[in-house]
């Protein structure tokens, strides 16, 4: 038996909260967890959409039954099964939307990229492998990943914000796991800036609120 890949064309699809323009000052791709829909995920970002902000929520191009073999439907980024495919063509879907979107909107927009839950390794793997220009990287209810080689770019990342967000009764995000981020700042020279806030594996929008504010 022998294995073989052939490169198709697929239909990628994602969500937009506001309108492109001059007065767009920041546009946010932001990248839904496991079982989710991009759809649902953008309504996270609804108080935000004061006008100056372009929101585009992309969709994970895995779809399943989350419960047997019919019912609610949810996406993911990918999963262990051929998963070096899979961050190919995600890394290039999400490059492609950004260099969409930026040729659209004026040369100095703001660029914020949030992963959430799943999509904190999306993201991450993504910048690390494309390099897109942005200034904010938002990790929320999720690690970045420890396979990646973040010494290796510290010129690329050096004047990036890099933030950590997560709810202080996140059941996913125990404390061993939360000692992985130090371990990877030490090896890498790295720095997140860790933002907990009360909740759990949520986007709170009081914390949503305060990030905003810094970016401001």
């Amino acid at each position: 038996m022998q294995a073989h890949q052939l490169l198709v064309q697929r239909t990628a699809h994602y969500y937009t909260l506001g309108t492109v323009g001059v007065h767009v000052k920041q546009l946010w791709i932001v990248c839904h967890g496991y079982a989710q829909l991009a759809d649902e995920f953008l309504e996270c970002f609804r108080s935000i959409d004061d006008g100056s902000r372009l929101i585009i929520a992309p969709e994970g191009m895995n779809y399943f039954y989350k419960k047997g073999f019919s019912g609610p439907v949810g996406a993911n980024w990918m999963t262990r099964h051929k998963r070096e495919e899979a961050i190919v063509d995600y890394s290039n879907y999400l490059q492609n939307l950004l260099d969409l979107y930026r040729t659209q909107l004026d040369s100095d927009v703001r660029v914020v990229i949030l992963g959430f839950s799943q999509g904190t390794a999306t993201v991450c793997r993504w910048v690390m492998a494309k390099n897109p220009a942005f200034q904010d990287l938002m990790l929320w209810a999720g690690l970045p990943p420890e396979d990646i080689d973040y010494a290796g770019q510290k010129e690329y990342l050096k004047n990036k914000n890099l933030y950590l967000l997560y709810g202080t009764n996140d059941p996913f995000l125990t404390p061993d796991r939360m000692s992985v981020v130090s371990e990877i700042e030490q090896k890498n020279g790295i720095d997140f800036s860790e933002t907990p806030f009360e909740g759990g594996h949520e986007i709170s929008e009081e914390a949503l609120q305060k990030i905003i504010a810094q970016l401001n």
